[in-house]
């Protein structure tokens, strides 16, 4: 009987989940119950799935509301209604619209005016399926009102919202967060009304006995809605089933396309290579995926006629289909991937593809998608109230100071002395603490669905343009939506920029194919970069842990990469086998302490399970379980589905088998534990196999054309490290690294033979449209002569121009900096106004003669550090003590046990804590001659000795070997003082500049 309940996907409003109020309903007698929040439809699938399990019957709608000014309710007669509603949602939502007062002509909807909106509407005309929603508070007035004998249009609504004065209490706080307003000025009509509450169901109908009809109404009313989703073992795929004309026709052409890709993948195929392709077509299409598969090769295709590179990865990797047609490029036979890790009988849903695209393509593909295909959307997730946001935004509605709402929100407060709001803000946090704030887009989902996205949901049109529905991967799942995952990286920009910069910069000496991989693979130099760790800018490869990793395993080879980037992941590290594996793979020996059954099965990783398929291997070879239970063994180990009933009777199977085999209790246990303890984390194998190729791709770039990856690296952001220690690596290539200029350097970085110009985007305070002017008139009218001739032709202020001048942009000229920064003040009259649009007849400019000013490289090194963000020149150069050691990171093999004193620049930190709950630190240094040297920082020193930024930092501790990779254990360490600031007369502050204020001055943090 209750038409009106809102969740806290009510946004901003509601204040308990729709799980909540199925409790709540049912402790109440409620047997029929509509859902209909405000403006949104997140919760409704989720809300119609749980239902049965409360023995309630769901129905949905969507409550209309301008605010908190509610216009109508809108309940789906049946699914066709949701749609209708969805529609109507959305073309509001979309446009920007506020909700009418009069809904439109539904066909399939029920739409419910509360009280008050129709004595202001003063409406008399009501359609058929129009009806006036009369609240426990309302039946006080209905008897004086014209209302009351239009008995056949009267319902009950009974507002739902709060169980308690808790829950109000949170609701208000909500009210004045989206409101942007303190609590004390929150005005009662943006809130709602604390009688929204639920009551036993027997009470409720007490209430309106007086009014028999209205009951009757409501009755008859709720009867006539039905919605149904096909939850539960009903479930069947909601995605786009049919690709062409037919399923028919589908996998004739999914047949077609592997005819003619299976010579170029396998020139010479085998007996083997052929059963395995018509195994996994016949499964492929016995379980309904062909149209998966076709329309993710669709959306490959586009991307290879634009000229775009993908990587397609995840479990999709195994299959040999998906290798032949081109939608991955691993090759499952030659890594031995098992089919059924990606398909088999007992996985409902559809196989994984993840495709990864540059992060410059991804929009474009993501066009082609919706224009492609008909019922196309993104994927919602939630982003919920955390603590620091909770703070910041109670802080605001108790109207807290700044600097105290930053304390809280950092956690640097003591609360036993905190005042009394402080307090509040902590106390009352907890009410709305986890609820959804806001809907965000998914990183990756794109849904291709059967139906209209309305049917499912209201779409949302965030800033990226393409409509998202208001659901997340959860619940899309359990309904039958499954996504396809569309993501963008920079790795493959990196490739991308890369091959266009050397066309330029080398066009006699151009690349081969980079999709020839196999010849990468094959090749010593690149395989040497691998071993020795020398992979900073290449994918996925170059972190220190990465590159340690590399370096104790010797990798050499592609297989000995594919187990690197498995080995790595938290699963391998914690059950103890990472430092296994490296022993064996090190010491042929070692490998005989493998139990012979393990050893059998998988040997390539020398008994250790390494990737998720070794988990299949295990279930399938030692403990005889076919692959699919295998599969759903694997699957049960991430927690998602460990409670599930098939889970627990493969568990039961695998640990009968194992005794009807005859294993030792203590054995099974053994392997048993190993499974758990690492399933849940471990890579695909042909997900590491993916990121392999990519990375292999990288690493021949960065071995033949090291200048134009390096350049194409700092283009696209970087990745693991800082700009600044991409620079080092360009310079440790080769490459002399020039400051931004106005002649040779374009908006991002450029290169020319060795000569890299920095781009003028890296000029913090420089704004986009003078860059543009800039750019613009020298395309147009050709380089810059002079100080002079720059200022006639481009319109600039003297503070804009301040920043070129002391980057060293004008250096072309030959004048030192400080005489065309006088120069510049004196010709645009010392002013901040702009030079204006160019003159038709340029004006004769006056030379002023200036005595010699002193200036020396170290200021040059402090402008750089202060408008790029670090120097060109060297740390080493810039420190004010002298080194008291010359040894570098390759003195540290001669000195394994002693302790020794490094000097080193830092370029990464991570902190790592133990199993006793203390920090330890991780650091990563390059030495005087430019290369890498780690640090450990045990918990003892972290305090006593911390790092503090950038700089040269000397490094006293014990030279300790593992695995032939070398580190040194802290016991002391100290950040070096720099050189003083030449510009400033004492202490390195800029307000005793003369071009201070105009050139933005900011104190260096170095």
């Amino acid at each position: 009987m209750y038409l009106n309940c809102h969740s806290y996907y009510s946004l901003r409003f509601g204040t308990f989940s729709e799980i909540e109020l199925l409790e709540m309903a049912q402790r109440y007698g409620v047997t029929d119950l509509v859902l209909t929040d405000i403006n949104n439809t997140s919760a409704c699938l989720n809300f119609v799935r749980k239902a049965p399990e409360y023995g309630i019957r769901p129905v949905i709608g969507i409550d209309f509301r301008n605010g908190a000014q509610q216009q109508f309710v809108g309940i789906a007669h049946n699914n066709e209604g949701f749609k209708e509603l969805n529609g109507f949602c959305s073309y509001h939502s979309h446009n920007k619209l506020p909700i009418p007062d009069r809904a439109p002509d539904f066909r399939n909807v029920f739409v419910i005016y509360p009280f008050e909106q129709v004595l202001a509407l003063e409406k008399t005309e009501f359609a058929p399926h129009e009806f006036i929603g009369i609240s426990v508070e309302n039946l006080r007035r209905l008897p004086f009102s014209r209302y009351k004998d239009r008995i056949d249009r009267l319902v009950i609504q009974q507002p739902v919202t709060f169980r308690n004065q808790r829950d109000f209490n949170a609701h208000r706080l909500l009210r004045a967060i989206d409101n942007n307003t303190l609590l004390s000025k929150l005005q009662p009509s943006d809130q709602g009304n604390p009688m929204e509450r639920m009551m036993p169901q027997q009470e409720l109908l007490e209430r309106y006995a007086v009014f028999p009809h209205i009951i009757e109404n409501t009755q008859r009313l709720l009867e006539q809605c039905s919605i149904d989703f096909g939850f539960g073992k009903s479930r069947i795929s909601q995605n786009q089933q049919v690709f062409g004309t037919s399923k028919e026709a589908d996998f004739e052409y999914l047949m077609e396309l592997c005819k003619e890709g299976l010579h170029k993948r396998y020139p010479n195929s085998t007996p083997k290579i052929k059963t395995r392709l018509e195994r996994e077509l016949g499964t492929i299409r016995e379980m309904d995926f062909v149209s998966y598969f076709l329309i993710n090769h669709d959306i490959v295709s586009y991307a290879k006629r634009k000229g775009y590179f993908h990587v397609g990865r995840g479990s999709g990797a195994n299959s040999i289909v998906a290798y032949i047609i081109g939608i991955t490029d691993v090759d499952p036979i030659e890594l031995d991937l098992y089919f059924e890790r990606f398909i088999n009988p007992y996985r409902a849903s559809p196989p994984d593809f993840d495709i990864d695209f540059s992060w410059k393509d991804r929009e474009d593909v993501t066009a082609y998608i919706f224009e492609r295909f008909p019922n196309v959307a993104l994927l919602a997730t939630y982003n919920t109230f955390k603590y620091r946001a909770v703070v910041r935004e109670l802080g605001k509605v108790f109207g807290l100071p700044k600097e105290e709402i930053d304390r809280l929100s950092d956690g640097r407060f003591d609360r036993d002395i905190l005042d009394i709001l402080p307090q509040k803000v902590l106390k009352y946090g907890k009410l709305i603490k986890g609820f959804p704030n806001h809907l965000s887009v998914h990183s990756a989902g794109i849904l291709i669905l059967d139906r209209p996205i309305h049917w499912y949901s209201a779409t949302d049109l965030p800033p990226k343009g393409f409509p998202t529905v208001q659901f997340d991967m959860i619940i899309a799942e359990d309904t039958g939506i499954f996504k396809f995952d569309i993501l963008g990286q920079r790795g493959l920009a990196k490739i991308r920029d890369a091959i266009d910069i050397i066309h330029e910069n080398q066009p006699g000496n151009l690349p081969y194919d980079i999709t020839e991989v196999e010849r990468f693979k094959r090749d010593p130099n690149i395989n040497d970069l691998l071993s020795k760790g020398k992979a900073i800018g290449a994918y996925y490869v170059e972190s220190p842990a990465m590159r340690g990793l590399m370096c104790k395993l010797r990798v050499n080879d592609y297989l000995g990469l594919v187990a690197a980037s498995s080995v790595i992941r938290p699963g391998v590290s914690s059950s103890g086998m990472k430092d296994e594996f490296i022993r064996r793979h090190r010491d042929p020996e070692r490998r005989e302490e493998a139990h012979p059954v393990l050893a059998k099965i998988m040997p390539e990783t020398y008994g250790i399970m390494v990737y998720q398929e070794d988990v299949l291997k295990v279930a399938h070879e030692f403990a005889g379980l076919d692959l699919g239970e295998a599969d759903v063994l694997r699957r049960g180990m991430s927690g998602k589905f460990r409670s599930r009933e098939e889970f627990v009777a493969v568990e039961a199977k695998f640990r009968a088998n194992c005794h009807e085999k005859g294993y030792p209790n203590v054995l099974v246990q053994e392997v048993w534990e190993q499974i758990a303890s690492f399933a849940g984390y471990a890579f695909a194998k042909g997900h590491s196999a993916s990121y392999a190729v990519e990375s292999y791709q990288s690493l021949y770039l960065k071995c033949y054309y090291p200048l134009e990856f390096m350049v194409a690296v700092l283009n696209n952001g970087g990745g693991f490290y800082s700009t600044e220690h991409y620079i080092h690596e360009t310079k440790m290539c080769g490459g002399i690294v020039h400051p931004p200029c106005i002649n040779q350097s374009d908006h991002p970085n450029c290169i020319k033979g060795k000569d890299i110009y920095l781009g003028l985007g890296y000029l913090k305070n420089l704004e986009s449209l003078v860059i543009k002017r800039l750019l613009t008139e020298r395309q147009l009218h050709g380089d810059y002569r002079s100080l002079d001739d720059f200022i006639d032709r481009v319109a600039i202020s003297l503070e804009q121009l301040t920043i070129l001048v002391r980057i060293g942009a004008f250096r072309f000229t030959r004048k030192q900096k400080s005489e065309l920064l006088w120069q510049a003040i004196f010709k645009l009259n010392a002013t901040k106004r702009s030079t204006g649009h160019p003159k038709l007849f340029r004006p004769e400019h006056r030379e002023f003669i200036l005595p010699r000013l002193e200036h020396s490289w170290l200021e040059d090194a402090y402008d750089q550090m202060e408008l790029l963000g670090f120097p060109l020149y060297g740390y080493f150069d810039l420190i004010a003590e002298e080194l008291e050691s010359s040894l570098t990171a390759k003195d540290m093999s001669r000195n394994k046990g002693r302790t020794i004193l490094l000097y080193g620049i830092l370029v990464n930190t991570r902190f790592h804590t133990t199993t006793q709950g203390k920090q330890m630190r991780f650091c990563t240094f390059t030495d005087l001659e430019g290369n890498y040297f780690d640090t450990v920082h045990f918990p003892k020193v972290v305090g006593k000795y911390p790092i503090h930024g950038r700089g040269v930092y000397a490094c006293y501790g014990k030279v300790s070997e593992e695995f032939g990779h070398y580190g040194l254990d802290i016991v002391w360490s100290k950040k070096m003082p720099l050189k003083p600031d030449p510009r400033s007369p004492e202490e390195p502050t800029f307000q005793h500049n003369p071009f201070a204020k105009k050139a933005g001055h900011k104190q260096i943090q170095s």
